[in-house]
């Protein structure tokens, strides 16, 4: 049994802005039932103390940097028994908006300040200083939010090993020289080499990078995408240095949550067995978006932030250029993001309101409906370090239209030819990031949907496929035995 202190800046349920929050549950649910001892850690945001039913304070710490005690609560994950600290210091963390950003969108100008308190935290836990008569064997950091933790435990004597997971590399948490030196950090971690000096700034981000034991990735393309030029953030001549201490682990999802079989949100629940059953979510969701009912007509989903990342702009000049060939095709959209692709799907549904509806913000019960009621799901992102969407229109046999990058490459098999009469074949892929890409390959699977045995057998495989958390768990022990 190893124990094993996981640190993150945001936790499903008790605080979520992306993937992190899912992994940063689901990962340590599957840990724990696997035996392990594992701790969790994050700021005691106001949603989350909301959210939690008992809270005790468990230890009160002076942290370098800060010049008052600083809090240590306990409670426990909801729906389990694991242990989860929180860093309760309403200076930094008491604030309306994200963990990142004020209710205007902008990011609080004492980021570097609120997250070097919260790594050294985990620190001061981490070398058994906050009196829990427990030490880890090992400190799970994820993103830049955590990224001193490796490098303020790097001097520590008789310091557990360390594994720092990068979610996204495009987010490294860069600030100014001058910031460096108000948090009163160690003098030698400024150096472009061997610390976190990142072109004249500090880099958390690098942090992570230089000074944890291994390095992981959310997905092994994005570990290998990252070591170059065009993914790596100016930081790939490092990951490829470090490219032996570097793995990718493919996330998993929630299978209890993502189940079609037991979907509360869902129209109809079915399986790969009986999956006819998937056309009444169907007409649902045609239904709730005021679409002709019909079963024949192959319907798109989009469930996304709407932002470049995520290709949005390819998705409306191909659907754009389809609708406008009257081509016999719906589309279902619900997102919010940037302020002018939102205006965009707005347009495209006052021109096609027989074809296209557009729910903007974000619904999780909607969420499921769409992806249970769809043919197929769109995800065009130009990089995507793991993605679940893709993921979850898998399990939903939802057949997903994806570019080959990340851990949309890993997860996907294309339905070409040979992967289809091997039984391989679970979606779509192409290559370059371009609307004539995406509407090629579209065009591809709207030839497969109207050839309904064949359409079904891939969908089949696809239901098939495991991307449960146990499988992923299973390699980050066995990363964490070989430290």
């Amino acid at each position: 049994m190893k124990k094993i202190l996981f640190a993150s800046s945001e936790i499903h349920p008790l605080m979520k802005t992306g993937g992190l929050a899912d992994v940063a549950a689901s990962l340590p649910i599957a840990l724990h039932e696997m035996g392990q001892d594992i701790r969790l850690i994050m700021p005691a945001y106001p949603k989350a103390l909301l959210a939690l039913e008992q809270i005790e304070k468990v230890a009160s710490i002076k942290l370098a940097g800060f010049h008052w005690p600083i809090e240590i609560l306990q409670s426990t994950l909801p729906g389990t028994d694991i242990v989860l600290w929180l860093l309760n210091s309403p200076t930094h963390f008491n604030r309306e908006g994200s963990p990142y950003t004020a209710t205007d969108g902008d990011e609080w100008p004492d980021n570097a300040a609120r997250f070097a308190l919260f790594s050294r935290a985990v620190v001061a836990i981490a070398m058994n200083q906050t009196g829990f008569n427990w030490q880890p064997d090992i400190v799970h950091c994820n993103d830049w939010q955590t990224g001193l933790v490796p490098a303020l435990l790097s001097s520590e004597v008789n310091r557990p090993a360390t594994v720092f997971t990068v979610h996204n590399l495009a987010y490294q948490g860069v600030y100014s020289q001058e910031a460096f030196e108000m948090l009163d950090l160690p003098q030698r971690l400024w150096s472009s080499v061997s610390g976190i000096e990142f072109y004249g700034q500090m880099s958390f981000m690098k942090g992570g990078l230089v000074f944890a034991d291994q390095i992981t990735t959310v997905s092994p393309t994005y570990a290998t995408e990252i070591q170059t030029a065009e993914f790596g953030c100016g930081l790939e001549g490092l990951l490829a240095h470090r490219v032996d201490d570097l793995t990718g682990i493919l996330n998993g999802i929630d299978m209890a949550e993502w189940d079609p079989a037991h979907d509360p949100h869902i129209a109809r629940h079915y399986t790969a067995k009986t999956v006819r059953l998937k056309a009444e979510s169907k007409t649902a969701i045609q239904r709730k978006f005021g679409l002709p009912e019909k079963a024949d007509i192959p319907l798109f989903g989009l469930v996304s932030r709407l932002v470049s990342q995520k290709g949005i702009d390819l998705i409306l000049a191909a659907m754009t250029a389809l609708l406008a060939k009257d081509e016999d095709i719906q589309l279902v959209c619900l997102g919010s993001g940037d302020i002018e692709a939102e205006q965009a799907l707005r347009v495209l549904r006052a021109r096609y309101p027989d074809k296209v509806g557009v729910e903007i913000g974000y619904n999780e019960p909607l969420a499921h409906q769409i992806e249970a009621g769809i043919d197929l799901f769109l995800m065009p992102s130009r990089f995507e370090p793991c993605g679940l969407n893709q993921l979850y229109s898998l399990r939903y046999g939802s057949l997903p239209i994806v570019r080959n990058t990340g851990g949309l490459a890993d997860s996907v098999v294309d339905a070409t030819d040979a992967n289809r009469q091997a039984e391989i074949a679970t979606g779509f892929k192409f290559e370059e990031s371009t609307a004539e890409a995406l509407t090629a390959c579209i065009a591809r699977a709207l030839d497969l949907f109207k050839r309904p045995r064949l359409w079904r057998k891939v969908v089949v495989t696809a239901m098939a496929q495991d991307f449960s958390w146990e499988k992923s768990a299973k390699q980050y022990l066995q990363l964490y035995r070989g430290l």
